[in-house]
């Protein structure tokens, strides 16, 4: 088990209400549970997905230990901006993706 928060950014009532009956409601749109399975982590990651489908302008942002990731954790995004970390000689870095103008 290890720690696990979520970042939302213009989700609806209802995927709000969900994460705050899954998880502390640190400030608005951030949630952490100290003590979360990867199994149950898992699960709220698949409702959140399928139902993102339906948001408008919105982007969620999972993250949690995994140590043997580089950074020691891992990170899921849907929305933007998407993000990628990559271990560069070292050095844990966020690479977003060149968008066109």
């Amino acid at each position: 088990m290890s720690m696990t928060v979520v970042v939302t950014r213009n989700v609806s009532g209802r995927m709000r209400g969900f994460l705050a009956s899954s998880m502390l409601e640190l400030a608005p749109g951030v949630y952490s549970a100290p003590k979360m399975s990867p199994a149950v982590r898992e699960r709220i990651w698949g409702i959140i997905t399928e139902w993102f489908n339906a948001e408008q302008d919105a982007s969620v942002i999972l993250l949690w230990a995994d140590p043997v990731q580089p950074g020691g954790q891992s990170v899921k995004v849907l929305g933007l901006p998407p993000v990628n970390l990559i271990d560069l000689d070292g050095l844990l870095i966020a690479h977003r993706p060149n968008r066109p103008l």
